[in-house]
């Protein structure tokens, strides 16, 4: 079986002297000599054993044997000016796809309204979204099955390029019906144990919001037992609202709840400090330009 012709020069000066007709119309779309595109067609020839053009009066026509090369050959170059011009649309934004991990919170929002920006930009750009805790988004980047996480920080690991986004306010809310503990328009200020004492509804273990909350608590001496366990944000506001007890909340994320008075927020003494938002890529592996575009707006 004969070997490959691995220099594509020979074959770009094959196409081209093809295209134009003549030596001196290939040479000059190539930026090269004429000499030079002859020597490239003779080097082809003698490899594949056989003459590919021969002289007219008004230039070179392709011979049989050429004719059949051009047509393998011009689907080939086809593909490759298809696949610049897939590149050069990318790069431009105007098609292209991320896959980006985040848990149900930060998807609704903190992702999803910038999302809404994005997309409104650049309607050709896809989105994956994978909902996962932090913990599990840090495994899937890993796996290399996400181009990027949403996660909740503090958040350590060596293959990982971390990036700080906003800051968030964890907190306590109640509703005006639940143990008269707040006065219209303005919230009541209590102790982690009296805090600790009534019916506290937690996010799920596993999550990085609740493992921020029970340090923050043991950090004050006190245990959180959960009256109920559930698994957004959006239920603990929902079963709140109802009288069902304590939600422990992002503040940030429930601003329309507190400005209808349907939930008041309990100040807690000492105050919880405040943590970010992280965007988490992996260690030497670059981003596609649509995510390094997505990511730039994101706070």
């Amino acid at each position: 079986m004969r070997e490959l012709i691995t220099n594509m020069e020979w074959y770009r000066a094959f196409y081209w002297t093809a295209k134009a007709g003549s030596l001196s119309g290939a040479a000059e779309h190539l930026y090269i000599t004429q000499p030079a595109v002859t020597h490239s067609i003779k080097q082809l020839e003698s490899q594949l054993g056989g003459q590919l053009f021969f002289r007219t009066s008004k230039g070179v026509k392709l011979t049989a044997e050429g004719e059949v090369l051009f047509r393998h050959i011009e689907q080939a170059f086809n593909f490759i000016a298809a696949g610049e011009r897939r590149l050069a649309e990318r790069h431009a934004l105007v098609q292209g796809e991320m896959r980006i991990g985040a848990g149900d919170t930060l998807c609704k929002h903190y992702l999803l309204p910038r999302m809404r920006q994005f997309h409104e930009q650049y309607p050709g750009i896809q989105f994956q979204v994978t909902n996962r805790t932090t913990r599990e988004t840090v495994k899937l980047l890993r796996e290399g099955a996400i181009d990027f996480g949403i996660v909740n920080l503090p958040l350590e690991d060596p293959k990982l390029n971390i990036q700080e986004s906003m800051a968030v306010q964890d907190g306590f809310v109640v509703s005006d019906a639940y143990r008269g503990w707040t006065e219209i328009g303005r919230p009541m200020t209590v102790g982690w144990e009296e805090l600790s004492r009534y019916a506290l509804l937690l996010l799920e273990q596993g999550t990085g919001t609740r493992a921020y909350m029970d340090q923050a608590a043991a950090e004050n001496g006190v245990s959180l037992t959960p009256s109920m366990e559930l698994g957004s944000l959006d239920l603990l506001s929902e079963f709140a609202r109802t009288g069902f007890g304590v939600a422990s909340v992002v503040i940030d994320f429930i601003g329309e709840e507190l400005a209808r008075g349907e939930l008041v927020q309990l100040a807690v003494d000492p105050p919880i400090p405040q943590r970010r938002i992280g965007i988490a890529t992996l260690k030497g592996v670059p981003l596609s330009a649509a995510a390094k575009a997505f990511i730039s707006i994101l706070p």
